[in-house]
């Protein structure tokens, strides 16, 4: 793979892959950083990647990768010298299509939090293919393929993430 299939990749997957930078940094500062090194790495490693094998999935293994290992180096920092206080909060804002109301505004928003809280707490295995699979829209196949995992193994994954999902939300919605 040359320098201007990686352009095409870009041009192609690049939305795709900023937003689950996003989900996996949670910051835009973060996902800035996160995203330009994903594809840094995947220019030095391009010769490896095959534009026929599911690109995208390459990309994202990459990004994940890269996460993992910035959240190891972060733990064995804290372990050192921890910080007293780390409070990133997400600044994005989410407005619902169309008309609405600025009470449609205000439950959209309340809503979308409570999904990302809900999620945050999920163990990373399984929270990982969830938003693989609702927030980048790949497929089982896909999501596989870039955690080096049986498609079965993914399928039960979101089972177990959706399940718990379920119950933490009925939690919050009963109390």
């Amino acid at each position: 793979m040359d320098i201007e299939e990686l352009k095409d990749l870009i041009k192609l997957h690049g939305k795709t892959i900023y937003g689950f930078c996003y989900k996996l940094a949670g910051n835009k500062a973060d996902t800035d950083d996160l995203y330009q090194d994903t594809f840094l790495k995947a220019m030095e490693i391009r010769h490896k990647m095959d534009p026929n094998q599911n690109p995208k999935a390459f990309l994202i293994s990459i990004a994940l990768k890269l996460s993992r290992n910035k959240r190891r180096k972060f733990a064995w920092r804290q372990r050192i010298a921890p910080i007293t206080e780390l409070n990133e909060a997400v600044n994005e804002t989410f407005l619902p299509k169309g008309e609405a109301t600025l009470e449609d505004i205000v439950l959209s928003h309340e809503l979308r939090s409570t999904l990302v809280a809900a999620a945050a707490t999920l163990d990373d295995k399984f929270k990982i293919p969830l938003y693989m699979y609702y927030t980048v829209e790949m497929s089982i196949d896909e999501i596989a393929s870039a955690l080096h995992i049986p498609a079965g193994t993914v399928k039960s994954r979101l089972y177990k993430a959706r399940k718990a999902m379920k119950g933490i939300l009925e939690v919050e919605f009963h109390e």
